[in-house]
């Protein structure tokens, strides 16, 4: 799989605290925020009103693209 970079602005003081945290936990910053991402995602996978949401949200593009198909 590809990578792709992206730009993060942080506050100064977030950004102390994470490079910290990636210090003592002995990774680069990339990789605490990487794992961050991945447990984020996966939280979300989980929470059922996100997932409503999600539903609901594909439900209207769904329709928006069949309007537009026409």
């Amino acid at each position: 799989m590809g990578s792709k970079a992206t730009t993060l602005r942080l506050e100064e003081e977030q950004a102390e605290q994470l490079e910290t945290v990636a210090r003592v936990d002995g990774v680069p910053i990339s990789e605490a925020i990487r794992d961050a991402i991945a447990k984020h995602i996966e939280e979300r996978r989980n929470d059922t009103e996100f997932q409503a949401r999600l539903k609901a949200s594909l439900d209207r593009n769904r329709e928006i693209l069949r309007k537009l198909a026409q």
